[in-house]
């Protein structure tokens, strides 16, 4: 095979259809667009069409424009225009040119009429429950509707009379005239306006008639000039209405192009479910640390990196399949495992008091920022003799490959001392409350002079100079891996787990007293954290990212052995 051969089968099928075009001359350029409805936040999936889109212009030297198709204005806002500029800007994308669908309503009008003029359109007064009855099954083919003969003349004059406002709502709708009895049931005589009076976020009050989404895209596409419009599976049955309007028409005629969407295990994406969830507060709204929204993602401190990592290696495939949200979080952990600062803290703590340590003698470790980058230098870490440490992390009886502390066992501290323990303290129901052991002072790391080996190190922080943190231990919100697929009787509410949220309280070392919001750290040996937006000078608060290795898919496996 010839390198070029090889550089032609590595492209996936859109890249391979866009370079046939460009030198098929059917394109010069290469000119996309992400075209969102400003009806709700923007989700994991949508990142993967906004890193297609962006990505392919400036792969190909082109231009990615932003458009919001806003043509329904009883659920676009806003504010979801602003989050959606946001959420793609966080990316790390910047559009070439900003555009609305309604910047193009005076001339969709115009070419509405064309249509009528030129026998394509009329004008049905068929409510919207009549026309899906005449629109037929997949089964059985449509009726016309009796207002489908109507000419050319009566159409132009009743269409003229909907924008007027002469009519109610719903009373009438202009359709394309092209064939009740196709196959594709989006060819049955599509309705392209309806009468609506509803105030639009960007036009007022200024229409009463509303386009529909396909009779807007495609002509949105063309009017822009767009050569490949990419779009979802779901729209692949649409194409050869797209087509029909810009023939009809004679305007330019970009291609569009079909992708599967990105689906992942445990997550449920639907704009419906996702704002039930919102309203009946099963979460703390769009932002939500578990939320699939970007501005969840983000909150929870996931880097537009990893994101955009894991949209490349999830790749782009013709037919739809589930990914594994494993997937997801590991493209986090490496990009945070190269670039997170360590520090330590403590957040299930068990007192640790070294014996023989001199009496309030403090001493500065120099503990390391990140093993991966050694740019990053060291870090001063006060260490004194009573310190707190996890209490996972200490057994008073153990089993043989238990490598951390135990009584009569050696452990060493992070960037510290190794130390042995001689006993414990305990309270009056039996539970150790106090772990006491005697440090080596030839045993400082990275001037150990004594020769001694221990298998385990343990983090900790100084009990006088830790800082009292507020943790959210952020989980899946579901339990099982479809939740947007419920058994019989059940719903998706059925499958909230429990224990997506825990908040406690922790101690992390002095370096993170002012700690800003969204900055990452690594908690040594425990996970990935960012600092919330909810803190305040007092009181940090810290979600959880991910964890540091997969504990969800080994507990899963576990409970498949059983």
């Amino acid at each position: 095979m010839s390198e070029q051969d090889a550089k032609r089968e590595s492209k996936n099928f859109i890249q391979q259809a866009i370079d046939a075009d460009l030198a098929s001359g059917r394109y010069s350029g290469v000119l996309t667009r992400f075209p969102p409805e400003p009806n709700g936040y923007l989700h994991i999936g949508h990142a993967k069409s906004i890193c297609l889109n962006f990505g392919l212009a400036k792969e190909y030297g082109g231009s990615c424009n932003l458009r919001f198709d806003d043509t329904n204005p009883t659920k676009e806002e806003t504010e979801y225009v602003d989050s959606i500029m946001e959420d793609i800007r966080w990316l790390g994308f910047e559009w070439d040119s900003l555009h609305y669908a309604s910047d193009y309503f005076e001339q969709l009008y115009q070419w509405a009429e064309k249509l009528i003029a030129q026998g394509h359109a009329y004008v049905c007064d068929l409510t919207a429950e009549q026309t899906r009855e005449y629109r037929g099954t997949l089964t059985e083919p449509g009726r016309n509707s009796p207002f489908r003969d109507r000419t050319a003349e009566e159409n132009l004059d009743l269409f003229r009379q909907m924008r007027a406002g002469e009519f109610p709502d719903g009373s009438r709708s202009l359709r394309a005239k092209i064939d009740m009895a196709s196959p594709n049931m989006n060819l049955r005589d599509p309705v392209m306006y309806r009468i609506l009076r509803a105030t639009h976020h960007r036009t007022g009050d200024d229409w009463c008639i509303y386009p529909t989404y396909d009779w807007t895209h495609g002509q949105s596409d063309s009017l822009e000039g767009i050569t490949f419009s990419i779009c979802t599976l779901e729209f692949e049955n649409h194409r050869p209405l797209y087509d029909w309007y810009c023939q009809k028409l004679g305007i330019h005629h970009p291609r569009q192009i079909e992708f599967a969407k990105l689906k992942l295990t445990t997550l449920l994406m639907g704009k419906r479910h996702m704002l039930r969830m919102v309203k009946e507060g099963y979460v703390d709204g769009w932002d939500d640390p578990r939320m699939p929204t970007i501005c969840g993602y983000r909150r929870r401190g996931y880097t537009p990196e990893s994101i955009r990592r894991f949209c490349a290696e999830a790749g782009i495939a013709k037919f739809n399949s589930t990914i594994d949200i494993i997937r997801l979080e590991n493209a986090v952990r490496e990009h945070l495992n190269a670039v997170a600062p360590r520090r330590m803290a403590v957040l299930d703590p068990i007192k640790l008091t070294i014996t023989n340590w001199p009496e309030g003698k403090v001493e500065m470790t120099e503990a390391v920022n990140n093993p991966e980058e050694p740019a990053a230098g060291k870090r001063k870490v006060p260490l004194s003799g009573h310190l707190l440490i996890e209490q996972d992390d200490f057994r008073e009886e153990a089993p043989r490959k238990f490598f951390r502390l135990k009584k009569g066992g050696a452990v060493r501290l992070r960037a510290g001392y190794i130390v042995d323990c001689h006993d414990v303290v305990k309270d009056d129901q039996g539970n150790v409350v106090e772990i006491l052991c005697t440090y080596d002072p030839e045993t400082r790391s990275g001037q150990d002079t004594s020769g001694r080996k221990v298998k385990g190190t343990i983090h900790w922080v100084s009990a006088e100079h830790a800082v009292r943190v507020d943790v959210r231990l952020y989980d899946r919100l579901f339990t099982v891996e479809n939740p947007g697929a419920p058994e019989e009787g059940k719903t998706f509410v059925d499958y909230l787990n429990p224990d997506s949220l825990k908040v406690i309280s922790g101690f992390v070392e002095p370096a993170l007293a002012e700690a800003s919001v969204g900055e990452r750290v690594q908690f040594e040996r425990l996970g990935y954290y960012v600092v919330d937006r909810d803190s305040t000078e007092d009181r940090r608060v810290f979600n959880r990212i991910v964890s540091l290795r997969d504990t969800w898919g080994k507990m899963e496996a576990k409970g498949k052995a059983n």
